[in-house]
């Protein structure tokens, strides 16, 4: 993981950056290249640990890992960003033998993992670069951990699906790692299709490509505000949303999870909830209805109806579930003052990160000198805009020609 791509990687063809990388091991032995993208959530926020649905696209903001083989139970693995060489040995892969946090416990974690369902592992030596920036919400952790899925994996076994391997590397950062996160990171990564997003169901972790309406690109903003939405604050608005699910199920059979909870059910018990959680819930009984319609709006070309969609979703985060900044605030606000701009919202946990935009083909570079001339007056804030496509999901790369 990186906090910017590698300098000698930036602006070379695919071919030229999967040639460096292989470069940097021994020519001699055999070597793979994998890739793993990272992500944006286009909406949906806040459903997937309410057993709800998001509609994230993989993107070509991406993690590479150039391995090879090696025979013993050992993984050696440089990030060249960092200049860093950090390793672990299969035979101490327990919760309690980890010290102090790195980015290989990502690795580490994927694979210890793997290893407890079962998979076989192959250790490796190789080399890390990526293009996802740290700390934007574009899950960087999640594509080092999909990328290490196919590095690790013994060759000749048989691989799970996407969606299965997606629930191991997640379990893997919540066991070992330590971060209580949902699978839609690590589902988007790994059974990402071009030109596509995918409907997510997260209580069954089945999907569906949702195409992209043609002639729009996808432009993520990063407001320069690290995302701020603490431990604490994210425990938090969970609990809310139990507290809710228990008051809303002693009334209402069949509930489980807010997914259960619909608008005359949530307006049956509203007075018996606290405030506060009645606006939690509100926020994800409104933001799982519109998933659903946003991927009938793409599919039918609807632009208008998808604004639409994306504006509401970023009020009530704003409003209801209260994860929303300033700075969101204000990068959506000039988008929607950029003609071209479909559509606009804050995406990602919250309290800092990235704003998602859908944008007509022409306009990109438009949304980007808005933004980079009046955000950093606006906020005092310095922005960073990426013009992203969306990609394939993880897996191995042909060897580049010689």
């Amino acid at each position: 993981m990186t906090d910017s791509p590698t300098p000698d990687l930036v602006g070379r063809s695919a071919a030229a950056r999967d040639a460096a990388l292989l470069a940097r091991l021994d020519p001699s032995r055999p070597a793979t290249l994998v890739r793993a993208p990272g992500r944006v959530n286009l909406i949906g926020e806040h459903t997937d640990y309410n057993q709800g649905f998001v509609l994230p696209a993989a993107i070509d903001l991406e993690v590479w890992i150039a391995a090879e083989p090696w025979d013993l139970p050992r993984v050696e693995l440089t990030s060249l960003e960092l200049g860093e060489t950090c390793s672990f040995e299969f035979d101490n892969l327990g919760l309690a033998s980890r010290e102090a946090a790195s980015w290989i416990d990502y690795v580490a974690g994927t694979a210890w993992a793997m290893r407890e369902a079962g998979l076989p592992l192959r250790g490796f030596r190789g080399v890390l670069d990526s293009t996802i920036p740290v700390g934007s919400g574009l899950s960087s952790s999640a594509a080092l951990e999909m990328a290490s899925s196919w590095a690790l994996a013994e060759p000749s076994a048989e691989r799970p699906s996407p969606s299965r391997m997606a629930a191991i590397a997640q379990r893997g950062e919540n066991a070992y790692v330590g971060v209580n996160c949902g699978i839609m990171d690590q589902f988007a990564s790994a059974a990402g299709e071009a030109g596509h997003s995918l409907l997510i169901d997260c209580r069954v972790n089945e999907f569906r490509p949702a195409p992209i309406p043609s002639g729009l690109s996808i432009v993520v903003c990063d407001t320069g505000s690290p995302r701020r939405l603490s431990s604490s604050e994210y425990n938090t608005r969970r609990s809310e949303c139990e507290e809710g699910v228990a008051v809303i199920a002693e009334r209402e059979q069949g509930v489980t999870a807010l997914r259960d909870v619909d608008a005359a059910m949530l307006a049956r018990n509203r007075s018996r909830l606290r405030e506060v959680v009645a606006r939690r819930c509100q926020h994800i009984v409104e933001e799982d209805a519109r998933v659903a319609a946003t991927v009938t709006a793409m599919a039918a070309g609807d632009l208008a109806e998808v604004g639409r969609l994306f504006a509401a979703s970023h009020a009530s985060l704003r409003d209801l579930y209260e994860v929303s900044s300033p700075a969101l605030d204000a990068m959506v606000e000039i988008a929607e003052g950029v003609p071209g701009v479909v559509a606009s919202r804050m995406t990602g946990a919250g309290f800092g990160g990235c704003t998602v935009n859908l944008v007509r083909y022409g306009a990109e570079q438009a949304l980007r000198e808005r933004v980079m001339s009046e955000y950093p007056a606006r906020m005092g804030l310095q922005p960073r805009v990426w013009i992203v496509a969306a990609v394939d999901g993880a897996g191995p790369m042909p060897p580049p020609a010689a």
